[in-house]
């Protein structure tokens, strides 16, 4: 008998509007390749009034694809084209990992995942207190206060310059999460355990205000999910203070996993070798 055969290329794909500068065709090429696998991952610029129909050849088989990423502008229409989406999904209102499986497209969204996983690896006991503070009420922030209420903390204070932003967050996710204005940053800061800042402060160079985190528990830990620079101005702060910081690139790295093991059969590690390459990438292209 002869076992030969061709292998099946598998086929991914990452879409937004614009899409250029997406790293994950660099984050899952690095996987494929160390794993072996016969399979593609790219990307495909798709205007937001052509997402539909982009969605519509995934659907019936037009397309060669056997799922992808959506990011910005298009997570909140691929969850409601979706046929099975996920809770995560449906809390957020947003999809960023797609896949078809008999015949229907599934959906759900790593984001927040990926964010524990980063500070799991990053800075182990993260998550020991019960009070976190958000900075930010943007769709960035969305998932990480899903992730962080659903892994035990018992208030997030989510700070935001427009309250109303913050208050549509706390109806959004249940009692435990709490709105308030910045003027209310350095009160609600008290005795908490972990430090988000969700906000686009600082990115690229950007301009950052300067924050007092002493309110904040001896061992709290300060992240960002801004990762150019890799070291924001918020957190080169936040080590100048005496606290530990996790930067906001694992996030990346560690959302990818979920819908590369689901597309490709294989789950994949997020290693040193990859943050260096994507580090290597930024420095190079900015």
């Amino acid at each position: 008998m002869d076992d030969s055969r061709e292998t099946l290329t598998l086929n991914a794909f990452v879409t937004g509007y614009p899409i250029k500068h997406s790293r994950s065709p660099l984050i899952h090429g690095y996987w494929l390749a160390r794993l072996g696998i016969s399979g593609t991952y790219q990307s495909h610029e798709v205007r937001p009034e052509d997402f539909a129909a982009f969605i519509g050849a995934l659907k019936n088989g037009t397309s060669s694809f056997v799922g992808g990423n959506v990011t910005l502008p298009h997570k909140e229409i691929a969850f409601r084209l979706a046929d099975r989406p996920d809770e995560l999904s449906a809390e957020l209102g947003a999809s960023n990992t797609l896949w078809l499986k008999d015949g229907l497209l599934y959906a759900t969204n790593t984001d927040g995942r990926g964010f524990t996983a980063n500070l799991d690896a990053r800075h182990p006991g993260w998550d020991h207190g019960d009070k976190a503070v958000v900075l930010g009420a943007g769709g960035a922030s969305r998932a990480i206060i899903q992730a962080i209420r659903d892994r035990g903390f018992k208030e997030i204070h989510v700070v935001n310059r427009t309250i109303d932003r913050a208050r549509e967050l706390a109806d959004r996710f249940g009692k435990k999460v709490h709105a308030h204005p910045m003027a209310a940053l350095e009160e609600v800061m008290g005795g908490a355990g972990l430090f988000v800042n969700t906000t686009s402060l600082g990115m690229e160079g950007g301009s950052s205000p300067q924050i007092d985190f002493r309110p904040l528990s001896a061992d709290a830990v300060v992240t960002d999910i801004v990762y150019v620079p890799l070291r924001t101005p918020l957190l080169e702060q936040a080590e100048a203070q005496g606290f530990a910081t996790v930067d906001g690139l694992g996030m990346l790295l560690h959302q990818a996993v979920p819908g590369f093991e689901t597309w490709f059969g294989k789950r994949p590690v997020v290693d040193e070798a990859l943050r260096a390459l994507v580090i290597a990438d930024m420095e190079q292209h900015g």
